[in-house]
C-alpha cells in the first residue's frame, strides 16, 4: 500500500521544488539516505553540493528521476539490460550507470561520458521530483567521507545553515546507499555493492563482473574511495579495543561498555546501522568495534560499508 502524503508534507514538498527549481539545495529523503539534492541541469547548482560536502571534483553524483519512463530522456543509449533492471528494481535501491545525455552537465559526471541514474522508492523524493519537473543531482546529505544521514536531524547536525531547506520525511528505510551497476560498457560491472545483490541482478541479465580498486582520476561511481560512510568515533573490524567503546555483534558477544547485538536479517541490518553509529557517535566513545557480517552475497553491501568506514 503506497503511503499517503499529508495536506501539510505536500506544501512543504512544493516549497521544496521551487528552491530546487530556482538553483538551490534541498535536503530530502530516499529510501536508502537522505540526498543533498539540486537541478542536475543546472551546473552552477551543481557545483555548490560539491562546495557544501567538501567532496572532491572526482566523485560522480547520481541523477534521480521521478519515473523509469523518464530515465532515457536523460542517457545517450538505454539497453535492453537497464530496462529489465529497471521493471525489475525501480523505485528502488538500484542506480544505473549509463552513457549520458549532452544535456547533464560533466560536473555532475566528474567529465566522465557516464551518469548514474535512479528512481528514488520513497513517496517524498518521488513527490518531489514531480513538483520540480527537473531531474536531482544528489550525493548523501553530509560531509564528505562522513556517516551518511538517515533522517532530517542527522543532516542538521552535519551540514546545518549551509542547507537551503530540509524536507522532513522520517527515517529512511533501506539504510544504506544503492547499489551501483554500469551498463556502459560490453559486460556489466557492480561499482558499488548495495542491498539489491549481484546474484539478483545476474538472474536478469546474466554475469555481472565486479569493478577494480580505484587508482587516479574520476571514479566511475560514487563509493569507491578507500575510506567513506565514517562515524567521528574510531571504528574498527574486530574485538573491543582498551577504553571505552561500543562493539556491534551478530554472534560472539564481548564485553565493552555498549555491547549492542545487531539484527540477524541484512535488511533490518542495514536499516539500523547509520542510526546506530550516529548514536555511538553522540556519546564522545573512544572506539567503535564491529564483529564483521558474514560474507555471503546479501551481506555484500554491509560488508563494504564497514570496511571503508575503518579505513585509515
Amino acid at each position: 500500500m503506497r503511503k499517503m502524503i499529508s495536506p501539510s508534507s505536500t506544501e512543504q514538498i512544493q516549497r521544496a521544488a521551487a528552491f530546487i527549481r530556482e538553483g538551490k539545495l534541498v535536503a530530502f529523503p530516499t529510501e536508502t539516505v537522505y540526498g543533498l539534492g539540486a537541478n542536475a541541469l543546472d551546473a552552477e547548482a551543481v557545483a555548490r553540493i560539491f562546495r557544501v560536502k567538501g567532496r572532491p571534483s572526482t566523485s560522480p553524483l547520481i541523477v534521480h528521476v521521478e519515473s523509469r519512463d523518464r530515465a532515457p530522456e536523460f542517457v545517450a543509449q538505454w539497453p535492453a539490460a537497464a530496462d529489465k533492471l529497471a521493471r525489475r528494481f525501480w523505485p528502488g535501491p538500484l542506480t544505473l550507470v549509463l552513457p549520458k545525455h549532452a544535456c547533464i552537465p560533466g560536473i555532475v559526471t566528474a567529465g566522465l561520458p557516464t551518469v548514474g541514474l535512479r528512481v528514488p522508492a520513497n513517496p517524498v523524493a518521488l513527490a518531489l521530483l514531480a513538483h520540480a519537473g527537473v531531474p536531482i543531482a544528489a550525493p548523501s546529505a553530509n560531509r564528505f567521507t562522513e556517516l551518511s544521514p538517515t533522517t532530517a536531524e542527522h543532516v542538521r547536525k552535519s551540514l546545518g545553515s549551509e542547507v537551503d531547506f530540509i524536507l522532513d520525511g522520517g527515517p529512511t528505510t533501506v539504510g544504506i546507499e544503492s547499489t551501483v551497476l554500469s551498463l556502459a560498457g560490453p559486460v556489466p560491472v557492480l561499482l558499488r555493492p548495495g542491498m539489491v545483490s549481484k546474484e539478483q541482478m545476474e538472474a536478469l541479465i546474466g554475469p555481472v563482473e565486479l569493478a577494480g580498486a580505484v587508482t587516479e582520476g574520476a571514479h566511475a561511481s560514487p563509493g569507491m574511495h578507500p575510506k567513506h560512510y565514517s562515524p567521528r568515533t574510531p571504528l574498527v573490524i574486530g574485538k573491543p579495543q582498551a577504553g571505552r567503546g561500543a562493539y556491534l555483534w551478530l554472534a560472539q558477544q564481548n564485553e565493552a561498555a555498549r555491547s549492542i547485538h545487531m539484527p540477524a536479517d541484512p535488511a533490518r541490518y542495514a536499516a539500523a546501522l547509520y542510526e546506530t553509529l550516529h548514536r555511538l557517535d553522540d556519546e564522545h566513545l573512544d572506539w567503535i568495534a564491529v564483529e564483521l557480517p558474514p560474507d555471503e552475497p546479501e551481506w555484500a553491501g554491509i560488508r563494504d560499508r564497514l570496511q571503508r568506514a575503518a579505513a585509515i
